[in-house]
Formats: structure tokens, C-alpha cells, sequence
């Protein structure tokens, strides 16, 4: 786990502590049901406690943490099953944006706003965004731009809810060499079969797209939470500090 916050680079100091914080977590140097409070990392970081609280704050809102009411902050244990239940809905949903153009000729997806999204990728093709679970609102907002683009609101209104409740889980799949990289391939490709019209090519890929990157987030998450039963058992929960003050 890393014990300091780096005081030279440019990003505001709330920014590095979340960012730690978050890579901690994600990383399970701080393992599922681990406690944090606001004391404690403030001291670990050598710094006030505003910043701590603003970075906990928005973990919380990442679904990666929970306010617990006499201990703090614990790291939320993902619920494997039901992060299937929601990849299913996510899968049916996304397709259905594809199907609903393939099966209706009157419906074609936004050309203007798909080549929008799709220059952005094409730039990270030339240039990689760094790997991390920051990642992860970059891959949201392709699929929820894809998805729009079919032209039904609600649809997406669904998807933005899923996104909501796996996002925590699916920060597992961006910290792996080389995923980056072979998520912004596959955005590139999807997308331009959409615009090239190949709807039957652009269904299979992103079908394909996501079935891969749900393997590789329960399987990732699964290991972590093997880790920590298998640490609890041996030493005890993990934490830092359980009081709150």
C-alpha cells in the first residue's frame, strides 16, 4: 500500500489522495471489507483531513466504499452474482441499440455524434491513455455514447443505472497490461463497423467486446476476495483505523 502522496506533480492534492486511495483499493492493497477513517489517513498521508474527506467522498460515489456509521469507511465486497445479473442486462441492452437499426430500416444510428466519439478513440489509438481504473468513465462514456446514437433514450437511461452499480467492479478490468490498449482496438473497430453500416459485424464485436472484459472483472474480483478471507482468517480484518475520531 503506498504510504505518501507525491508532492511534485501537477494534479491538486485531492486529486493524488483519491487517486491512491482508489488504486489501493482496486489494486487490494486495501482488500474488501477493509475499514478507513479520516484520522488515520490523514496521517498516513501527511496531510489535513479535507483533502482525505473530499477523496473518500468520491469513492463512495465510484461504489468502491461505504460509509459505515461508528467505523468509518469499508471497502465494498462486490457481489459476483449479481455483477453477472447486471452484465446480462448490460449485454441485452447494448445489443438491443445495435438490433433495433439492423431490424428496422427507418432507424439508423447518429453519424455526427458516433464520428465524434470515434475521432476521440482514434486519437488514444495513436496516443494510449495511461492504464487504471480511471479508465473505466473513459469505456462508459463509448458505450453510452454507441447507445444513444441508436436513438432511444431509455435504453440508455438503463445502461447509465448498470454502469452505476458495476462500476466498481469493472475498475478491475483496466489495471492489466495491455487491456488499455485492446479496449481502445475494440471501441475503433465496433464504431467504425457501425458507421461502415455492417451492423452484423458491429454486433458480433461488441458482443465479443464484452463478454471478455466481464471474464476478466470476476475473475480479478474473485481472486481479491479469496485473498481477503484467506487474510481475515489468518490475521483478522484488515483495517485502518476503525474509529472515526
Amino acid at each position: 500500500m503506498s504510504s505518501a502522496v507525491e508532492h511534485a506533480g501537477t494534479p491538486p492534492l485531492r486529486e493524488r489522495v483519491y487517486a491512491a486511495l482508489r488504486d489501493d483499493v482496486v489494486n487490494g492493497a486495501v482488500g474488501a471489507g477493509a475499514r478507513l477513517t479520516e484520522p488515520k489517513l490523514a496521517a498516513r498521508f501527511g496531510i489535513s483531513r479535507t483533502p482525505v474527506r473530499e477523496a473518500l467522498g468520491r469513492l463512495v460515489a465510484d461504489g468502491l466504499l461505504q460509509r459505515e456509521e461508528d467505523y468509518g469507511y469499508s471497502v465494498v465486497v462486490p457481489d459476483l452474482a449479481g455483477v453477472r445479473d447486471l452484465w446480462e442486462v448490460r449485454i441485452a441492452v447494448e445489443l438491443r441499440g445495435i438490433d433495433r437499426c439492423r431490424e428496422n430500416p427507418g432507424t439508423v444510428h447518429d453519424a455526427g455524434a458516433l464520428r465524434a466519439e470515434l475521432a476521440r478513440w482514434h486519437r488514444m489509438l495513436e496516443e494510449p491513455p495511461e492504464a487504471g481504473p480511471g479508465f473505466v468513465l473513459e469505456d462508459e462514456r463509448f458505450h453510452s455514447t454507441l447507445l444513444a446514437a441508436s436513438g432511444n433514450p431509455e435504453l440508455v437511461a438503463v445502461l447509465t443505472d448498470v454502469h452505476r452499480r458495476i462500476r466498481r467492479v469493472r475498475m478491475n478490468d483496466y489495471v492489466l497490461p495491455g487491456r488499455v490498449e485492446a479496449a481502445v482496438s475494440e471501441h475503433v473497430a465496433v464504431g467504425e463497423a457501425v458507421l461502415a453500416g455492417r451492423l452484423d459485424t458491429a454486433r458480433h464485436l461488441l458482443h465479443q467486446h464484452m463478454g471478455a472484459s466481464l471474464e476478466i472483472v470476476t475473475e480479478r474480483a474473485g481472486r481479491a476476495l479469496l485473498a481477503t478471507d484467506t487474510r481475515d482468517r489468518r490475521r483478522g480484518p484488515a483495517t485502518l483505523d476503525v474509529r472515526t475520531s
